[in-house]
């Protein structure tokens, strides 16, 4: 069953790309009450914003089943936005405000590009702590992205993160070190892409009462997860959603930051990504460019001979982590809906008996 995008607000790339697919309407959604509904919290730089969409929409589409699936769109106030990025919120999201008046069962909190080396100076931090406050009490699980991961456990347990001498860039095999829900079926090895200057480490999760899911030696915790009050929040380092092509758009915006000379040092290849016929061919591109930096030199990156080439080989890994994610969420909410029954229930019986002469 697809996933629907609640208000009729659906932005054109998705439209398209299910435009093959019956339509189901919200009224059928509306009736099966075993469905998730989830506040999508997307604040991506404008760049990435609508390839965020779609990873995740696909991503939800690919491992709901059954199952249906509500969204609804909103992003943080207070991230930097151009005139397009401001235009696609303005037709596809919510105001921010609407979020506190609804009833979601759970959230999903994307990252952003950071622009203070301390997250308690974001202009956008008030309301992101506001918003983790809330998810605790009125959700059954939260997912954060990267820096929202980063954020949460700054705001909840005081956990700094620590700046990386390079940035952690690439896919990487992780071991599963925890039996949890979230990583029924997933064999001992997982595989995510990461992208990040910053990271929380091992020792202040777990003295913080977190359990570690998953780790690499290479790019240290990819995944890690704590009940708060009553929501199971779930943080990802790294970034099951991207696509296959992701980490090759990124390289080349750093690389064009380069150039541009907004950025000192020219940026350092994925790892675990390019095959050896991809990585020849960018080591001759960095040759040039090192040569005589100029934004003309972007005109020749090889993504034409490279893009065919990669694969999402963390696809499965993704898949599985994120349908025991959805699992959880309804399996929780079921149980919910059943206590809340037998408490009316004991109620309705209770008064009857105090009614009795």
């Amino acid at each position: 069953m697809s996933l629907v995008l609640e208000g009729g607000r659906v932005p054109p790339r998705w439209a398209e790309a299910r435009s093959s697919q019956p339509v189901i309407s919200l009224d059928d959604y509306n009736r099966q009450e075993e469905g998730v509904r989830i506040a999508f919290i997307n604040n991506m730089p404008d760049p990435a914003l609508e390839d965020t969409e779609m990873q995740f929409f696909e991503l939800l589409n690919t491992v709901a089943g059954d199952v249906p699936v509500r969204i609804k769109l909103y992003s943080l106030p207070g991230i930097p936005r151009g005139e397009r990025g401001q235009q696609h919120l303005n037709d596809f999201y919510f105001h921010f405000d609407d979020l506190w008046n609804s009833r979601f069962d759970a959230v999903i909190v994307t990252g952003t590009e950071p622009c203070s080396p301390n997250l308690r100076d974001e202009p956008y931090w008030p309301v992101l702590a506001e918003l983790l406050d809330w998810a605790e009490r009125n959700t059954v699980s939260a997912v954060l992205s990267c820096l929202a991961a980063h954020a949460s456990v700054l705001h909840s347990d005081g956990i700094d993160r620590h700046k990386l001498s390079d940035k952690q860039f690439g896919v990487f095999a992780s071991s599963r070190v925890a039996d949890h829900a979230l990583t029924n079926h997933a064999g001992d090895l997982l595989r995510f892409p990461h992208s990040r200057w910053n990271e929380v480490r091992e020792d202040a999760l777990v003295s913080c009462g977190y359990v570690v899911l998953a780790k690499s030696a290479e790019a240290g915790v990819d995944s890690f997860v704590k009940k708060k009050k009553k929501s199971l929040f779930v943080h990802f380092q790294g970034h099951p959603e991207y696509g296959a092509r992701t980490l090759m758009k990124e390289y080349r915006r750093d690389i064009r930051r380069f150039v541009n000379r907004e950025r000192e040092t020219y940026p350092s290849m994925p790892r675990g990504y390019f095959d050896a016929a991809a990585t020849k061919l960018l080591t001759e591109f960095r040759e040039k460019v090192l040569s005589s930096p100029s934004e003309e030199l972007m005109t020749m990156f090889p993504e034409p001979a490279i893009a065919g080439t990669l694969q999402n080989s963390w696809h499965s890994s993704a898949t599985c982590v994120y349908q025991n994610w959805l699992q959880y969420v309804v399996s929780k909410k079921a149980d919910a809906s059943v206590f809340a029954a037998l408490a009316a229930f004991s109620g309705h019986v209770q008064r009857k008996r105090s009614a009795m002469p």
